[in-house]
């Protein structure tokens, strides 16, 4: 790797002041992109600012069905919070599969999210619920947050720091993963919310996650796999790579849609 300085941040106003204004700087949440990145050397930052050890962005609030998750909170304390499962199992079930139990308890959900990897499952959940990501500035609703292939709102230096969500009345996430890599090749995460159904597909998009309007209206109509059937998905939207080509990602989209479906609670 190349030369960086390393720094310890205490607090959310702290690690900005030691960002200061240098373009170069990188937060560091988990590290599970980011430190891979720079071993292959297509990163190079010239410091690093760690959140890891900042409290406030850590752990899990639930106050009725309102869902709060610090940005710093690892995958494997969402998995097993039974707070959360108590109001969105769905949600508990994503944070369970994601990579392997070490990326599961280094990895956080405020960095899979601030750095929107096209197959990642995190953005499908919350685009999926609607949910609301906070920062140091201002909070943005997940359907203005997520832009791109690993694109967002952000803006230079911003800090993620909490996402929240109105649990559903139902939801479910089913995905396709790659065996090596445990990515969703192709993944789906359903919910009926109080605003109407919602549903999210992560790693088959070719602009990253988006959501499926002729899946939400069939199932505003008819809460079953069975309503998906005649729906179809559009192959020239999808991602094609040497795991999957369109037509096949396509395929999977529908099958995930319906299994999410089955699953949901």
């Amino acid at each position: 790797m190349y030369a960086t300085s390393y720094h310890r941040a205490s607090s959310v106003e702290d690690a900005v002041r030691l960002r200061g204004t240098s373009d170069e700087s990188k937060y560091l949440s988990g590290g599970m992109t980011l430190i891979s990145t720079m071993k292959q050397r297509l990163a190079s930052p010239s410091d690093l600012i760690d959140l890891r050890h900042i409290p406030g962005l850590k752990g899990v609030s639930v106050e009725g069905r309102r869902v709060t998750i610090g940005a710093g909170t690892p995958h494997a304390e969402v998995a097993t919070s039974q707070a959360i499962r108590a109001v969105c199992p769905a949600i508990c079930n994503l944070a369970g599969h994601i990579g392997d139990p070490h990326v599961r308890h280094m990895g956080t959900i405020g960095g899979s999210i601030a750095n929107n990897d096209p197959a990642a499952d995190y953005p499908a959940g919350l685009l999926g619920l609607g949910a609301t990501v906070v920062t140091d500035r201002r909070s943005i609703v997940a359907d203005d947050f997520f832009t791109g292939l690993f694109e967002t709102a952000l803006e230079e230096g911003e800090i993620v720091t909490a996402v929240t969500f109105e649990a559903p009345e139902k939801a479910g996430y089913a995905k396709f993963n790659n065996p090596a890599s445990r990515f969703a090749m192709t993944g789906v995460f359903v919910a009926k919310t109080a605003g109407g159904v919602r549903v999210a597909v992560t790693g088959a998009g070719s602009d990253g996650v988006f959501r499926h309007p002729g899946f939400e209206q069939a199932l505003q109509s008819n809460w079953s796999p069975d309503a998906l059937v005649s729906i179809a998905v559009d192959a020239s939207g999808m991602m094609a790579d040497m795991h999957a080509d369109a037509d096949y990602r396509a395929n999977l989209v529908k099958v995930m849609a319906k299994r999410a479906v089955l699953a949901a609670a």
